[in-house]
């Protein structure tokens, strides 16, 4: 990744201020950026700038990420652009049972997709599981860890409660000698799962449960997505995490705040781990802020698993789902979650963000970028009597009302045109100012015509709309605009428009909290989240690439499906309306 250049740091949230105050007091610049091969080597940080921070983003391989994440990529990503510093991309991958190649990835990919870039700074906790092994034997060395034999269930029981004590375990006070031969032939892979644990030896009477003798390496006979059948133990997430931080340099370690309590004890593996010459200091510092609770979604892998197992959704991708990769389909942009990471900040007060602030910032962006083109999504037919059969003319539409520098583009005008059914009513509703009988309208870029009839099917549908037109009335020429009418409606031709598979999402879910209380959050999916039309477009749109947005007038904004649109054949899936429609939806 290229240098970025500096911006001007702006105090606008809790975590800027801490970063601003660090840099200028100093409180790394004494920080010893080399060291030994095993320690925060030189290579690791790929610098020895002493005035820069380095961030890093650790998610783990397990699953995709989802809306949540972004925030975190944003803040982790924009705090080391903008404070001239580095940012790292890591992988927790300590479990191999539920991590894949295939989440990695895709892990990569979104990150990427949201305009990030991480440079040479790639790594993984399984880069360090030799630092790690050896950190942990020197930790048994000075009686600061042991091999403990108790059951998973033994363990569990002698815990204590959040209200009571711990019990210490009988291979507490086992001899280090012992405990140190026991974890090399954990390591040999001597013991079925389960056997044994390596544990820290804190305090099982410490207030925090999670210093009560934490396990740090567990016996599991899996192999791993990188370094396959190499070990037979793995570390714990707790007893990688913070050590992986200090390895890489970090100096803020920002993370949500369910790890604050896990907080004292990375700080004291890595404060044991620096006395004995092991780590680099000064040690990374940990901030936490809120989560992004958002409404209308749900964010537990559980649940978003669940989602995809019981078929409820058509694959992570869904563009309904509130992964990135979901989001990426639907048409969501990059700066569009830029933009709401801004705008909602951060904070430690645990809060909700209504759907409709992310939905906000996608209009904004989108309004901003995305052409615009005609689509017909529920068609009847429009015929002006008075216009000849054989004659055709090309009406000029902005590509963008704001941007004259994109031009414009022909729309093919014909006797027989596509209009949206609702365009018409038998007897209009008070306000209404489309097609009626006897009403006049402006066919957007065109003429103004007058409804005189409609025809009908045995059943009493309208099946056609019929109109004259003004011929002095044409957009565009001398004295067109001078006959008022207060209707302006879209159209298509007959003759040229292609038919187009569009996809109508909405909201996954009903609720602003699904699942509350005891309800089961399957029992607020919405039916009507998404739904399939066979639309009219106009010729532009016949060349439509994968991930080309644009906004259908009058009905929102757009993608080109990524995955299903072909050549000449594009799919549509809609990112969002025009307006807020659940802000009516809740109020009523």
């Amino acid at each position: 990744m290229s240098k970025p250049e500096p911006q001007a740091p702006s105090s606008s949230n809790f975590i800027r201020q801490i970063v601003e105050a660090d840099l200028e007091a100093g409180n790394y610049a004494a920080r010893n950026w080399g060291g030994e091969p095993g320690t925060a080597e030189t290579h690791r940080s790929g610098s020895t700038d002493p005035a820069r921070i380095r961030t890093r983003f650790p998610p783990e391989p397990n699953g995709y990420l989802h809306i949540g994440h972004a925030k975190s990529i944003c803040l982790n990503f924009g705090l080391a652009q903008e404070y001239g510093g580095i940012c790292h991309l890591r992988f927790d991958d300590t479990n191999p049972t539920k991590e894949e190649q295939e989440f990695v990835d895709s892990i990569l990919d979104a990150v990427r997709w949201l305009g990030f870039d991480w440079g040479k700074h790639l790594y993984y906790a399984s880069d360090y599981f030799e630092h790690l092994y050896r950190f942990a034997r020197h930790l048994v060395e000075r009686g600061l860890a042991y091999v403990d034999s108790l059951t998973a269930e033994e363990m569990r029981a002698m815990r204590g409660t959040l209200t009571e004590a711990g019990q210490n375990s009988p291979h507490r006070d086992r001899p280090v000698a012992e405990s140190l031969d026991l974890l090399a032939r954990m390591c040999a892979g001597e013991f079925p799962d389960g056997t044994h644990v390596l544990r820290a030896k804190i305090d099982m009477a410490a207030p925090n449960i999670n210093l009560r003798d934490p396990a740090m390496y567990r016996i599991r006979h899996a192999s791993h997505h990188r370094t396959g059948d190499a070990w037979s133990i793995y570390p714990t997430y707790d007893w990688a995490h913070g050590v992986s931080d200090a390895l890489e340099n970090i100096t803020h370690s920002i993370c949500t705040l369910e790890f604050e309590d896990h907080r004292p004890l990375y700080n004291w593996f890595n404060e044991r781990l620096a006395e004995g010459g092991l780590l680099n200091t000064p040690l990374p510092q940990q901030i936490e802020f809120a989560r992004l609770n958002l409404t209308y979604v749900v964010l537990s892998k559980r649940k978003l698993i669940q989602l995809v197992e019981e078929k409820h959704v058509d694959g992570w991708d869904d563009p309904r789902m509130p992964t990135l990769v979901g989001a990426r389909r639907r048409g969501y942009t990059p700066e569009g979650f830029r933009l709401f990471a801004e705008r909602i900040g951060v904070s430690r007060a645990d809060s909700w963000i209504d759907y409709s602030v992310l939905e906000d910032c996608m209009r904004e962006d989108l309004n901003a970028r995305a052409e615009r083109r005609i689509a017909v999504l529920d068609p009847v037919k429009l015929v002006i009597d008075n216009y000849p059969d054989d004659r055709e003319e090309l009406c000029e539409a902005p590509n963008h009302p704001q941007k004259p520098e994109l031009g414009t583009r022909p729309v093919p005008f014909t006797r027989e045109l596509w209009i949206e059914r609702e365009d018409y009513a038998e007897v209009p509703p008070k306000g209404y100012f489309r097609l009626a009988p006897g009403a006049e309208v402006r066919l957007r870029y065109a003429y103004v015509v007058k409804c005189t009839g409609v025809d009908k099917d045995s059943g009493g549908n309208v099946i056609a709309v019929h109109c004259e037109y003004d011929p002095d009335t044409r957009s565009g020429t001398p004295g067109a605009e001078k006959k008022k009418v207060k209707g302006n409606i879209h159209w298509l031709s007959a003759r040229r428009a292609q038919r187009s598979e569009v996809r109508l999402y909405d909201r996954l879910f009903l609720s602003a909290n699904p699942g509350a209380g005891d309800r089961d959050f399957l029992a607020d999916l919405n039916p009507e989240s998404k739904r399939i039309v066979t639309a009219l477009v106009e010729p532009a749109l016949a060349v439509a690439r994968p991930e080309d947005r644009f906004q259908f007038e009058r009905h929102g904004y757009f993608v080109a499906d990524r995955v299903d649109t072909r050549a000449g054949a594009a799919v549509f899936n809609r990112a969002v309306t025009l307006r807020d429609t659940w802000a009516k939806k809740s109020a009523t």
